[in-house]
């Protein structure tokens, strides 16, 4: 039987098959890639279909916007301040008021504070300034008029806190819910009077998506062990559900809805929901300030939910939705409740998947079934009849059900099926012409001019990949210089010319090809699209040139401010090197296209240059630049770390200057005492990394480490600090920023 069955299944059936299930196990695993092109397809349904909300709004958001900041004093506003927000709120007769914010430390405003701080100050003054109510209690005298929901954060290390929502806010039906929660280690919290006097304490916490988009919020989370409601959910326990219980409901497969002012919310299996977003709309909002001054009164407030939020850029709560590039992150909370009181929020039923495969599996099997019978351009038409159909079961699903479902993957993967199964024979007599052209992967391009004059039909788009080393260079500090060239632009234009000219030379005298220009930046490469195998070498070599250029160049410059009494701002430039595969080649259009490089390597040798202001060393070099450039410049290891963007660790070198350097005996000095420094730090051996690093200082004669021991002496002496090693030390160390 199995032998007749293989007789029957031609090859290209056998492969698409293969294919099917390949692409069904895809979606089982759900990769980024496929997540992410499901979720930009639920945002194109919202954008095509925003939800349109209610004339009549239930909440309004109190903006501490910029012009408030302006008119009140800098964030944060002292707790008095925010105690007579509160009063004007409660004479407006809103139903109750949530803050999205933190109220964590102690209002250094308040009268005992002031009474602290005030060394100086007369004892009588300092008595009096004590005896004053603190802001806290007078914010707490406030929250006590009208129900207030306090804000609280998820933290990513234990804080140990006292106390958590209020008693009674949460309880549960069915199974625990905690093991498929979204879960934080820590809870920081606001300040304890404040949330004995507040109605409820809420989390504002809000997680994006992978590609920053926030689609999905969370109803509950765990923090600390226990059960915390978000901000938006405690809002509506306390506004309109009268202080009864959020319920809690799962099941052995997970969370399945949550209950809250008598409305059930479903929620997939972590309790989140997805949010039926509009777009961003002014009218949700009242400035604080017209709140404090009384503009803003009982025809705007009165029987409202309110939240207490800030739009304010320099405040940093911004978020990106499907339908809007940046809103202020209350306005999530906002648009939740506008959802959950008008049912208007999605779903995305826990048995979605399972229709999304048997979707993807029909569709598969006719294609492999019917092709060979049929014909390629019959199926071609039938599918595209039934992709318009079950386009428009999506679309109906979503805006007369709100129900999310993505057909664009069984779409798309039937569609690659259909391909396979199409053009197998063409493929096989491809595979026959990829030996002819097998010569061509071998082939070593000549000078690029020479292309252009030889061969012009070879100046087409592609490329070829081949090892590269990768130059990035740019100023420190350019946005101070060009601010002194704010009144002249021509001399700021002489002044780039005059500092890329020395710079570009250099790599072009050590046969670099210079990309692009960015601003200040100078992206260049070695190795294409002539070989060089000194290539790593020699783009050390001319990134130590570039430095002695640009200080022939500033010391030039020094003389002419000084002869003119003009203000003298030296130029400091960092550079980042490294070597790996790319891909080099004509990119562009047929109209237009440069000769350049694309690769890992070109991010990393722009993470390279990045840090080199944290270490205070001009020129960085990645591992595999310092292995190959060994005898011709003289390199110190500087670090093991993870750059921004990277999981890998890399081993970080300074090019301490030519080759000649290292037969000095200060470089070998220096060199031996970096070694039993790192040695001692990776094996967490403090004490011998402290003597270690006494010994380098010595050593460093010629100053050319920069901020390198200052660095390793914070990182010790916060390691020192510890009660032992962190768990999984492996000596690397992780940069918080892309610039260190």
């Amino acid at each position: 039987m199995l032998r007749s069955l293989s007789k029957r299944l031609r090859p290209e059936r056998a492969v698409a098959l293969g294919l099917l299930a390949v692409l069904m196990a895809l979606r089982v695993l759900d990769p980024a890639p496929v997540e992410i092109l499901r979720l930009k397809m639920f945002d194109v349904m919202q954008q095509a279909f925003p939800r349109q909300p209610a004339a009549e709004r239930p909440v309004v958001i109190v903006d501490i916007d910029e012009d408030s900041i302006k008119e009140n004093g800098q964030w944060p506003w002292p707790r008095t301040l925010i105690a007579r927000l509160v009063d004007r709120l409660a004479e407006a007769k809103a139903k109750a008021v949530a803050f999205d914010v933190l109220f964590s430390e102690t209002d250094r405003l308040s009268g005992p504070a002031l009474a602290t701080a005030l060394v100086e100050a007369d004892a009588d003054t300092r008595a009096k300034l004590a005896r004053l109510p603190s802001g806290e209690a007078r914010l707490a005298e406030a929250m006590r008029a009208v129900p207030t929901i306090v804000g609280a954060s998820g933290y990513d290390k234990p804080l140990g806190l006292p106390g958590g929502a209020k008693p009674g806010a949460i309880v549960r039906a069915g199974a625990a819910p905690e093991p498929f929660l979204e879960t934080y280690p820590g809870l920081l919290r606001s300040r304890k009077e404040l949330e004995a006097a507040a109605a409820g304490i809420g989390l504002i916490t809000v997680r994006p998506e992978r590609d920053g988009i926030v689609r999905r919020v969370p109803t509950v989370l765990l923090t600390e062990g226990q059960l915390l409601a978000t901000l938006d959910l405690e809002l509506l326990r306390v506004g309109q559900g009268s202080g009864q219980p959020i319920i809690v409901r799962a099941d052995g497969a997970g969370l399945h809805s949550v209950g809250v002012a008598g409305r059930n919310l479903l929620t997939d299996r972590n309790g989140q929901i997805w949010v039926n977003y509009s777009p961003h709309d002014p009218a949700r909002y009242v400035r604080a300030d017209d709140v404090l001054t009384g503009k803003a009164g009982a025809d705007k407030l009165a029987g409202k939910l309110v939240l207490v939020g800030s739009s304010a850029v320099t405040l940093f709560d911004l978020r990106t939705t499907p339908l809007d590039r940046v809103i202020p992150g209350v306005e999530i909370h906002a648009q939740v409740i506008e959802n959950i009181l008008a049912g208007t929020l999605l779903s995305r039923p826990n048995t979605a998947i399972a229709v999304e495969l048997a979707v993807l599996a029909g569709l598969g099997l006719l294609i492999v079934l019917l092709v060979p019978i049929l014909g390629a351009l019959p199926i071609l038409v039938m599918g595209a009849a039934v992709s318009a159909a079950l386009s428009a079961a999506t679309w109906y699903l979503y805006t007369r059900e709100l129900v999310l479902l993505d057909l664009s993957y069984p779409l798309l993967a039937s569609l690659l099926v259909y391909t396979v199964l199409t053009f197998f024979n063409y493929w096989r007599e491809e595979a026959q012409r990829e030996q002819m052209r097998g010569t061509f992967s071998r082939y070593v391009s000549p000078d690029l001019v020479e292309i252009l004059v030889r061969e012009p039909d070879r100046v087409k788009l592609g490329g070829e990949t081949r090892e590269i080393s990768v130059l990035f260079s740019d100023v420190r500090g350019f946005t101070t210089i060009s601010e002194a060239f704010k009144a002249d632009p021509q001399g700021l234009v002489a002044f780039m010319n005059g500092m890329l000219t020395p710079l570009t030379n250099a790599i072009l005298e050590a046969n670099g090809t210079v990309d692009k220009y960015m601003g200040d930046a100078i992206l260049a490469f070695w190795n294409a699209p002539l070989d060089d195998p000194d290539h790593a070498g020699k783009a050390c070599l001319a990134a130590l040139d570039m430095m002695k250029r640009i200080a022939a160049y500033n010391a030039s410059r020094k003389a002419e401010a000084e002869s003119s009494g003009q203000r003298f701002l030296p130029v400091d430039i960092g550079i980042g090197i490294n070597t790996g595969r790319c891909v080099v080649g004509n990119f562009g259009t047929e109209m237009r296209f440069d000769y350049s490089v694309l690769g890992d390597s070109v991010n990393i040798a722009s993470r390279l240059e990045a840090i080199t202001k944290a270490y205070g060393i001009g020129i960085l070099v990645g591992s595999e630049t310092a292995a190959k450039a060994r005898g011709h410049v003289a390199l110190l290891p500087v670090d093991r770390v993870r750059v921004k963007g990277k999981t890998e660790p890399e081993t970080i070198f300074a090019v301490a200057g030519p080759a000649a350097v290292a037969a000095q005996d200060w470089y070998k000095g220096l060199q031996s005492a970096i070694a039993r420094l790192q040695e001692a730090y990776t094996a967490g051996d403090w004490p011998r990394a402290v003597s270690a690093l006494a010994d380098c200082r010595t050593a460093d004669t010629q100053g050319v480490t920069g901020k390198l021991f200052a660095l390793y002496q914070e990182r010790l002496d916060a390691l020192m600090a510890l009660p032992g090693l962190p768990e999984g030390w492996d000596g690397v160390y992780t940069l918080a920023t892309k610039e260190g």
